[in-house]
């Protein structure tokens, strides 16, 4: 009966603090990369079953030939919740295929993060939170004058760890999303599902982003 607790007690308290490194936002990919430093600002909304609320976030990402490394933070007040979680995370990815002559990329992504505890109404504590998300994204390149539009499927697995409690849950998650660019400037929107138990927890996201270098293939 112990366990039984624990695990709902994880369940219950992994909807709410995280959806993936970064709490209440989806996990963003760019399978298609690019070279030099992109600021993104990112706007997220969780469904009911994944705490609901609203996620702001920014990100700072450097791009070196085909890796490229992603740093930022979040923070979500979900409903019911008198404070907000705050979680900074950071990304790696790696493609594998895809270049201005090749249409399709294909990368691996690498992330962790880390959110705060925070508090209910009903005056519980929830714990706090470690996140690591390993998968793979695949994207077209779609060929339109003066416009970069590159939507992409991401596939992974997300292991969450609370603070105190033994054990940690796993769940596999997808993303399907969408980077436009035009120029140096571009938007950015994802929806990310993730089965928890018999429910689904989804989120929507966007946002937009400056390129201070324009990624490869534009």
């Amino acid at each position: 009966m112990k366990r039984i607790a624990v695990l709902m007690m994880m369940i219950a308290c992994a909807a709410s603090p995280a959806v993936a490194q970064w709490a209440g936002m989806p996990v963003w990919n760019n399978p298609k990369g690019g070279t030099g430093v992109t600021i993104d600002g990112d706007l997220a909304f969780p469904n009911s079953t994944g705490g609901k609320g609203t996620a702001f976030g920014a990100r700072a990402t450097l791009g070196i030939a085909n890796m490229s490394f992603t740093a930022g933070l979040s923070s979500w007040k979900p409903n019911g919740y008198t404070s907000s979680v705050t979680s900074v995370g950071g990304t790696a990815q790696f493609k594998v295929i895809g270049g201005s002559l090749i249409p399709v990329a294909l990368n691996i992504q690498l992330g962790a993060g880390t959110g705060s505890s925070a508090t209910d109404t009903a005056a519980v504590t929830h714990p706090k939170i470690t996140t690591i998300v390993a998968g793979a994204g695949i994207s077209v390149n779609v060929p339109t004058p003066g416009l970069s539009i590159e939507p992409y499927l991401s596939v992974g697995n997300r292991w969450n760890k609370l603070s105190g409690v033994s054990g940690t849950q796993s769940n596999v998650g997808w993303v399907v999303g969408a980077n436009l660019g035009f120029g140096m400037l571009g938007l950015h929107v994802a929806y990310d599902s993730q089965k928890i138990g018999s429910a689904t927890r989804g989120v929507i996201g966007i946002g937009a982003h400056f390129a201070l270098k324009a990624p490869i293939g534009m």
